[in-house]
């Protein structure tokens, strides 16, 4: 949720239009995390005056105010700091007072962007308050901004990290922030808890190393609260990393930003930081400070380099990101499979997890700890796990485990599944699960996540960039690494080689099936426009294998169509959801082949018996169901992959109802790609 992006030069000519293009770019990229609003701050025409533009609505509508209030656009800066950021909404109604940056006074003495929330932010408001400090918006992030104009009132002269850090000791919650002031020019302060941020370095030279030393607090600062202590630092040379061979300082841009999307085309070369890191940048040198010490986290951190390229981010022919990244599904679960799956040789090898599987194989339980569509990806599979290892399967929303404080155990496994890698509740239960002594499995499509970092091992899908909201090639490429995770472990089961050898040949036609399954689009959109287009509730039912397709296609349609659906589990049909069935409420009913198919034929003629006219979503061989009912047929595969090719026909059926509804389908409204919050 909300997008952060900064940019920072250093003996590099740009001039002002051209930072606040690369501003607006960067957000441009970030749009798909789900926002309400935009800002951004910059430089007047010296670097004690800061300049704030801000607008409710898309970054477009920003970017007009901008054309028409900028001055001076063609001055150029050899050294200038910047940030921009979109807002979703959590405290405070969308408007632009409420946008982000917040500024401690109308000076802009210190001006802040945040993702995240603060959850003392009263107590701090009410204590700040007293101090005759007014406030004029409603966020929990203008108390941040004043907060720090109280401590450097406080303090001063005071370092611009230590003022930062005595900031940070006074805040309870999840955030990720940059920090900008006029008392600091060309400065920038970047850190974050629990919501993702990762700094681009672009140089016209290499760097004479891959990596930054972490620089921790003293016993002194590490115990310290609102007195912040060593006013006045001694002045450090730069380092060698940021000098060129004759010794001289390197020209260098920094391009802060949540999500690498936005920075892929200025840089490939990234720093992640981990939580209560402060990366502080000035003179053109990034230095890395821990808040505590002893936290058992490395002592430098990695410069990496990132694979994704530009045009995975972009639409190409495609109208939306959605249409493009469902029609990307052929090739994304071959880049799931690649490397890993041996079909030849029958083998499945993850690389990530080999050195644990002795461990999983002796464990007392599986939990697996997921939110939305990763949770639904759980359930499709949690069958298999059963069937291939006989090890005991349980599938939690991660925001109920840790409202009930589940048991947990030294020998559980515990698997996180996340598209992001950064979905707060999900975060928040593998540390749960960490404390707790059980190992830690991370299931997440983005490298350098905060769950890929933090896990014992696991894997990541190689999906590829996934920027529509509602996940779709990333539930299919959760749903085959969970497969291949269950085929592995079950591989020293003689007695299941066969079964093993089945799903394998259904792994390799899979890709080609999906293009089969990708041609019924034209018929799709015919049945949304004639018969779902203007209904205002939609059922779904399946069963066994099938739950998980009915609630994930449920799911796509409400979020992204914004009409009422609901999956269910069709042996619960007549326990209650059976009242709702007559002539006029559509039905989906999922009946591809299976051991279960008798049970779901008996299902349907529940329903048309309550004079309903079914949807029957089946195999291309069941050709009595294909004449007797409006069909979607699909092609047949073993049974624990059919979801995979089931739940395709429905991902386009939200899509084209959502177009019908004129509705954004990329950015369907209150909701957001990452949730970092809770």
């Amino acid at each position: 949720m909300c997008g952060i992006f900064g940019y920072l030069n250093h003996l590099v000519d740009v001039d002002r239009k051209s930072i606040i293009e690369i501003l607006l770019t960067g957000l441009s990229r970030l749009e798909y995390r789900g926002y309400d609003s935009a800002g951004m701050a910059i430089d007047g025409d010296n670097a004690q005056e800061i300049q704030i533009f801000k607008q409710v609505g898309k970054v477009a509508a920003l970017r007009k105010l901008v054309d028409q209030t900028a001055q001076n656009t063609d001055k150029v800066f050899n050294q200038h700091a910047a940030m921009a950021h979109t807002r979703w909404a959590t405290h405070g109604q969308p408007s632009t007072i409420n946008s982000h940056p917040q500024r401690s006074n109308a000076n802009n003495e210190f001006t802040v962007v945040h993702n995240g929330i603060i959850t003392n932010y009263k107590e701090l408001k009410t204590l700040l308050m007293t101090k005759g400090y007014a406030f004029e918006s409603d966020t929990d992030t203008e108390v941040v901004a004043k907060l720090a104009q109280y401590l450097y009132d406080s303090n001063s002269p005071i370092s611009f990290i230590d003022l930062v850090k005595g900031v940070l000791k006074e805040l309870e919650g999840a955030f990720a922030f940059i920090f900008k002031s006029s008392h600091y020019p060309n400065e920038i302060i970047v850190t974050r808890r629990g919501s993702p941020l990762l700094i681009g370095l672009k140089t016209t030279q290499k760097l004479k190393v891959d990596f930054l030393d972490v620089e921790l607090p003293t016993d002194v600062e590490a115990s310290g609260m609102l007195a912040v202590p060593n006013n006045k630092p001694a002045p450090r040379s730069h380092s060698r990393t940021f000098m060129t061979e004759n010794g001289e300082q390197q020209p260098i841009e920094y391009f802060i930003a949540s999500d690498p999307s936005a920075v892929v085309e200025h840089t490939k070369h990234v720093l992640y930081l981990e939580d209560d890191d402060l990366a502080h940048i000035s003179r053109g040198e990034l230095r890395i400070h821990r808040l505590k010490r002893d936290d058992g986290l490395s002592s430098f951190r990695s410069i990496q380099t990132l694979e994704i390229e530009l045009a995975a981010i972009m639409k190409g022919s495609f109208d939306s990101f959605m249409q493009k990244e469902i029609y990307e599904q052929p090739e994304s679960v071959v880049n799931t499979m690649r490397g890993r799956v041996n079909f030849e040789a029958n083998k499945v090898n993850l690389g990530g997890l080999r050195a644990y599987l002795p461990h999983i194989r002796r464990c007392r339980r599986i939990v697996f700890i997921a939110c939305g569509t990763s949770y639904h990806s759980c359930i499709a599979t949690r069958a298999l796990f059963e069937e291939l290892t006989e090890i005991p399967i349980s599938a939690e929303l991660a925001s109920d485990f840790l409202d009930r404080k589940c048991p947990i155990f030294r020998d559980d496994v515990c698997v996180f599944v996340s598209q992001s890698g950064e979905t707060a509740d999900t975060i928040l239960a593998m540390r749960y699960c960490l404390e707790r002594g059980a190992l830690c499995v991370g299931i997440t499509n983005t490298v350098g996540s905060s769950i890929s970092r933090e896990t014992h091992c696991g894997v990541h899908i190689n999906a590829g960039p996934e920027i529509g909201v509602a996940s779709t090639k990333a539930y299919t490429s959760q749903y085959i690494a969970l497969v291949l995770m269950a085929l592995q472990l079950g591989d020293d089961r003689v007695s299941m080689a066969e079964r093993r050898s089945e799903i394998i040949k259904g792994l390799h036609e899979l890709p080609e099936l999906i293009k089969e399954v990708l041609k019924l689009d034209s018929q799709l959109q015919h049945l949304a426009q004639t018969v779902l287009h203007k209904e205002k509730s939609l059922l779904i039912l399946g069963r066994g294998l099938q739950h998980a397709t009915c609630l994930e296609g449920a799911l796509k349609i409400k979020e992204i169509s914004y009409m009422h659906s609901e999956g269910i589990l069709a042996g619960e049909l007549k326990h209650g959801p059976l009242a709702l069935i007559d002539e006029n409420m559509p039905v989906i009913l999922i009946m591809t082949k299976d051991s279960l198919y008798p049970k779901v034929r008996s299902a349907l003629e529940q329903v048309t018996a309550r004079r309903g006219s079914p949807i029957v979503l089946c195999n291309t061989t069941d050709t009595s169901l294909a004449g007797e009912y409006r069909s979607i047929a699909v092609p047949e595969l073993p049974d624990c992959l059919q979801g995979i090719l089931n739940i395709i026909p429905l991902q386009l059926l939200s899509f084209h109802l959502a177009v019908l509804n004129g509705v954004d389908v990329d950015f369907p409204r209150n909701l957001a790609k990452s949730v970092t919050v809770e």
